[in-house]
């Protein structure tokens, strides 16, 4: 590139010059030419009576001050500099701008037959010019314009003020937000949809209209999507004391997004991937993911919303705390255990692995290029997990008293991470002068524990020892405040009731120093300890279990994540052992005793099949390469595929049984319901790997009355390469290639295909008739799938793997780069390989960065990963 881009740090914040009051936006849409004006109320707030506003891609066509045109102004890219301007004045601003042309998806863009906009982070400097800024917050009205006709429906922010026809077939509507937000809330969408309608009646007693709209044919498929919301907003009064705050609430689903959805004040625009769903085209997955995503939109009303964060650098601020809020949520509507489970997984496989990564970063970043590369699982999901801690160390009570004394003091405001710390502080009393580092600290703490019992004195001393190991962007690293839960057991399986000085103590222990002692009294005999229960911080946990306390714990804990986790644990022990037997030539072995725990799992009469299921299921291979400095990826593949099939054979009778009894006639997406198909699911995908494994699942891809097990049946097949595989993919294909969102389930299939001619298949998938590079979800089913899910074909060390990846990516470097930067992540971590797989990724590296249109979102990425 000739001119590197430039990176802004957070310690450079400053005040905007000038605030925008009020804005009143009129579109007149067309394909190629809409014509925007922006009408502002700005006041200068410093001392610069110059106005300099951000702006890309724009046509503009005349500057006005007080209704006079203005001369005294200047472009530059990406910004338009208006000076000697008075300190209060109305600003008036005609663009004019190309939806059809806008691949980036960002903006205003055309998708399908709709207009629609996504402005988070920055894509409102895409619409007008304006102070594209979190921190400046405007009374919004938006008069949209359009042919009546094909757009039938005009929908903005807030409320509906009026409406009317025009000359020449047009039409137009207007809509009023009263509650100032800043531009990347903003949204606007027209086209002709099927609606569903429903209501609300919020606990105060106000009525709320509820709309979603989606594609022409697709209203049968909205109905769970509305539930959820009624759900969202019931659960929000209930256990957050927060009411919906408009006359109407609505939701968008459109194909092309970049993103899950947007929680744009009033109107979310959604990807319809978490909006649609029946049983014959949505799995039980399908359906848990809208109904937390449809949360966390709506959550985002109060946490994002009514609190916007005042800087991009504090994304965390509303993103990792709305995450915690709709995480709660499904915990409370279904299986806490389950939710938590699936939660962590994320956690200790992609979260931990980016902390491992040249993009590591704190929660709350110091420095950025592109702000669209932070969306990523440390501020949401790492964010969520520094957010329970709180919740941890401050309890239910002081929590909501925390939340309470936040909104009191910045409902209405744009916040940082340190005022809801100082809220959470000053609510409930708890010192988190330390706990903050949380915060500016990146990198996964590891923390190591030894234990030693005094049989004379009944002490029982657990020795707890943190590090953070050095990240490219931060060498030093502190001691953080770890909120550290365990619990202690005696040989029967009783629970020993912690003690220190005479005196009873809580179970999460504040492990605040480098290293720190903790000394139990009253403690009978030697015990076995649960710890890091329900992952209490997320961090590693060192400790040399013994196999037989591990499989103790996988059957005496209390808590169901205790025993989830000391499953993991156990199965990490042997893969571990069996990789090193595998590297050294030998054969891959699980004991007896480990298959016989979870013979006892499977044959569990008290626990619920959902969670069963979770305890089956081995680590992916990807969290599994987290462990390693360098990663073999043929061993650990053929480790995880070796133990799958000694499970399966050794407990085929009973996976057989559990199988077999499990079958539902009837679906229905209770939670129960769910448990069982499952547990039924996961049974058939180990027993795909035995001689009756072709027939069962040719059996149940015939039979099934539901998607879910439709694809479980599909996925049995391919990763067991069963005979049955090209059947049920021809057919599956010939019945739903018309719908995109479906056919979704089939790309990821080919891409993530074992089989040696893996990548041959992707690429002839790509000239499918339901494919299109330009559909973000197309996309990230089949190759994004195939880069992060198909280790072993990906990771090939004839390299081809990674020159398809650099094909790809310098593709849609020119369309559509926010979705390039998201897709290259594995290419990022090319030095946990073996040197020749190294030099490949390198060279593909270098040829990207060698080129001259490189967009920043690659830019950033591809100069950190080869500066590592």
């Amino acid at each position: 590139m000739a001119d590197a881009p430039q990176a802004k740090y957070r310690k450079d914040y400053q005040p905007p010059s000038h605030t925008i009051t009020q804005i009143s936006l009129t579109f007149d849409l067309h394909d190629t030419q809409t014509i925007v004006t922006a009408v502002s109320q700005v006041k200068q707030v410093g001392k610069s009576h110059t106005l300099t506003l951000d702006g890309e891609g724009l046509e503009l066509v005349s500057v006005k001050v007080d209704g006079t045109s203005w001369s005294e102004f200047k472009q530059s890219e990406g910004q338009l500099e208006i000076s000697n301007l008075p300190a209060e004045f109305e600003l008036t601003i005609d663009t004019k701008i190309n939806p059809e042309d806008n691949t980036a998806l960002e903006g205003l863009y055309k998708s399908g037959g709709a207009f629609c906009t996504q402005c988070e982070a920055e894509g409102f400097r895409r619409i007008t010019y304006y102070l594209d800024r979190p921190d400046v917050l405007a009374v919004f009205t938006t008069k949209v314009i359009a042919d009546k006709s094909n757009f039938p429906f005009l929908l903005s922010n807030g409320n509906r003020v009026e409406s009317g026809d025009l000359e020449n077939g047009r039409h137009w509507v207007e809509w009023h937000d009263p509650h100032p937000k800043p531009a990347y809330l903003f949204a606007l969408v027209a086209g002709d949809f099927d609606v569903l309608r429903d209501k609300y009646v919020t606990r105060s007693g106000r009525n709320v209209e509820l709309e979603i709209f989606v594609d022409k044919g697709n209203l049968d498929r909205a109905n769970h999507a509305m539930v959820s919301l009624i759900n969202s907003m019931k659960w929000d009064e209930e256990r957050f004391d927060l009411e919906y705050d408009l006359d109407i609430y609505m939701i968008v689903a459109v194909d092309f997004f970049n993103m899950g959805a947007m929680e744009n004040k009033g109107l979310n625009v959604f990807n319809s991937k978490y909006v649609l769903a029946n049983t014959q085209t949505a799995t039980d997955a399908d359906y848990l993911g809208i109904e937390a995503v449809i949360g966390h939109e709506y959550f985002h009303n109060w946490t994002g919303n009514r609190v916007t964060c005042r800087d991009w650098f504090q994304l965390s601020l509303k993103e990792g705390l709305t995450v915690f809020r709709d995480q709660e949520f499904s915990s409370d509507l279904g299986s806490r255990s389950v939710n938590r489970i699936n939660n962590v997984r994320i956690i200790r496989g992609p979260q931990f692995a980016e902390d491992a990564s040249p993009m590591s970063h704190p929660i709350r970043p110091e420095k950025v290029i592109e702000m669209n590369n932070f969306y990523t699982l440390t501020v949401y999901e790492k964010g969520s997990e520094v957010i329970r801690m709180m919740h941890t160390l401050l309890g239910e009570d002081g929590f909501q008293k925390g939340m309470k004394l936040y909104f009191e003091r910045h409902d209405g405001t744009a916040a940082t991470c340190e005022d809801f710390v100082a809220a959470m502080e000053d609510a409930s009393g708890v010192d988190l002068k330390q706990f903050r580092l949380w915060y500016s600290q990146s990198g996964t703490p590891t923390v190591s524990v030894t234990t030693s019992y005094d049989d004379a004195a009944k002490t029982y001393t657990m020795t707890v020892v943190q590090k953070t190991e050095p990240t490219l962007d931060q060498e030093e690293k502190q001691a953080l405040h770890i909120p550290f839960n365990v619990e202690l057991y005696t040989q029967a399986g009783d629970v020993i009731e912690l003690q220190c000085n005479g005196e009873p103590v809580s179970n999460v222990l504040d492990v605040k120093q480098s290293s720190q002692s903790f000394v139990f009294e009253n403690v009978s005999s030697r015990p076995i300890p649960s710890m890091l229960r329900e992952f209490s911080a997320p961090v590693v946990l060192e400790y040399d279990y013994s196999d037989e306390e591990l499989i103790f714990l996988m059957s005496q804990a209390r808590n169901d994540f205790a025993r989830w986790d000391a499953g993991q644990m156990l199965l990490a022990k042997y893969i571990k052992a069996n990789v090193e037997k595998v590297q050294a030539g030998g054969d891959v072995s699980v004991s007896s005793e480990v298959v016989d725990a979870f013979r006892g799992v499977l044959l569990s009469e008290t626990l619920e099949p959902a969670f069963i299921a979770e305890m089956l299921a081995l680590p992916s291979h990807n969290e599994v390469s987290g462990w390693y400095k360098q990663v073999d990826v043929d061993a650990i593949a053929h480790v995880l595929k070796s133990i799958k099939v000694q499970l399966a054979n050794e407990l085929h009778d009973e996976l057989t049984a559990v199988y077999h009894s499990l079958n539902q006639q009837e679906y229905s997406i209770e939670h129960a319901s769910i448990g069982k198909r499952a547990l039924r699911n996961i049974a058939l995908s180990y027993l795909a790997f035995t001689e009756q494994g072709n027939g069962l699942v040719l059996s149940q891809y015939d039979s099934a009355n539901n998607m879910t097990d439709t694809i479980a049946a599909m996925n049995a097949a391919n990763s067991a390469q069963l005979e049955c595989r090209e059947r049920l993919m021809s057919d599956y294909s010939d019945k739903w290639t018309h719908d995109g969102l479906v056919m979704d389930k089939w790309f990821a299939l080919q891409g993530t295909n074992p089989a040696k001619d893996a990548l041959d298949k992707v690429k002839s998938t790509m000239s499918h008739a339901a494919f299109s590079l330009k559909n973000p979800n197309r996309t990230r089913s089949l190759v994004g799938a195939f880069f992060n899910m198909n280790p072993v074909q990906f990771h090939s060390v004839t390299g081809e793997g990674y020159q398809f990846a650099g094909e790809i990516l310098r593709e849609l470097n020119s369309s559509n780069p926010q979705v390039a930067s998201r897709l290259i992540d594995p290419l990022l971590k090319f030095r946990k390989y073996d040197p020749k797989r190294q030099a490949l990724i390198k060279a593909e590296l270098e040829k990207l960065k060698a080129m001259d249109n490189l967009a920043k979102d690659l830019f950033e990425k591809v100069t950190k990963a080869l500066a590592s």
